[in-house]
């Protein structure tokens, strides 16, 4: 191996290598300007130097403005076609339609006033009244006065009795039991007892509530006892039997009358 590094060429530093092995930068600027410039002298050569013939312009497009800006606006209206327009053929005869003047109602001749003399008025309507003589009658400027009595008896204001009413849906399912109502021995008068009731299938109360009264001057005559009765009686009463639950409401009227005497006046000595 020692012989084969003895035959080849060992190259020092500082001396020139092989020819073509480092070339330098002028050196291949001037190659690159060389093949630039035959290139160049081969265009020049071999190159077509007939100048193209333009062609002409048969029908070249043209662009024209409108003499009025409104005509382009008025293609763009949706009633171009249902209104009339100022050049349209309706606006156009119109504007030559002949005048037509209106006759002239103007008397050339001076009126010509009759003749009337003082003495001669209203002597037609007096001719009139002396041979046409007219009934006297007695003017009705008022019809006659009918009287008549009311169809219905005019009942008391107070009642007499204690009486019950239902209200509600409960009105359309009969009452079975029997309403035995007293007379308080009060000495005012008593507020009627609202009571709320549900009723079921069978007919039994199931569930009876002592309304309030809307009214403050009402709520003031309001008696307990009469109360706690209207709300004992409303939840022992039976109704007739239906398909499903009714509420409604049981009001009671109670009729007062005046209390007895407990203590009487001392005799006088």
């Amino acid at each position: 191996m020692n012989d084969a590094r003895a035959d080849s060429p060992v190259f020092e530093l500082g001396e020139p290598g092989p020819r073509g092995a480092n070339w330098s930068l002028s050196r291949w600027l001037m190659l690159v300007s060389l093949v630039f410039a035959v290139h160049v002298a081969l265009l020049f050569a071999f190159g077509l130097r007939k100048q193209p013939v333009s062609r002409s312009v048969t029908s070249p497009s043209t662009l024209k403005l409108a003499d009025s800006p409104d005509e382009l606006l008025a293609l763009n209206d949706p009633t171009l076609f249902a209104l009339p327009r100022p050049g349209d053929f309706v606006t156009a005869m119109w504007s030559q339609a002949p005048g037509v003047e209106p006759p002239s109602f103007r008397w050339t001749e001076p009126p010509r006033w009759l003749p009337l003399s003082a003495d001669h008025l209203m002597s037609a309507f007096n001719r009139f009244m002396q041979t046409n003589r007219v009934a006297a009658f007695a003017l009705r400027l008022k019809p006659p006065v009918r009287l008549s009595t009311p169809s219905r008896s005019i009942e008391p204001v107070l009642a007499q009795v204690s009486t019950m009413r239902v209200e509600g849906d409960l009105t359309r399912r009969r009452l079975l039991t029997p309403m035995d109502l007293p007379s308080w021995p009060y000495p005012d008068v008593i507020a009627p007892s609202k009571v709320q009731v549900l009723v079921d299938a069978v007919g039994d109360v199931v569930s009876a509530v002592l309304l309030p009264s809307d009214n403050s001057l009402e709520a003031l005559s309001h008696y307990d006892l009469a109360d706690q009765c209207a709300l004992a009686l409303a939840r022992a009463a039976r109704f007739a039997p239906a398909a499903h639950l009714t509420i409604g409401q049981m009001i009671f009227t109670w009729h007062t009358i005046p209390p007895l005497a407990t203590n009487s006046p001392a005799a006088s000595l």
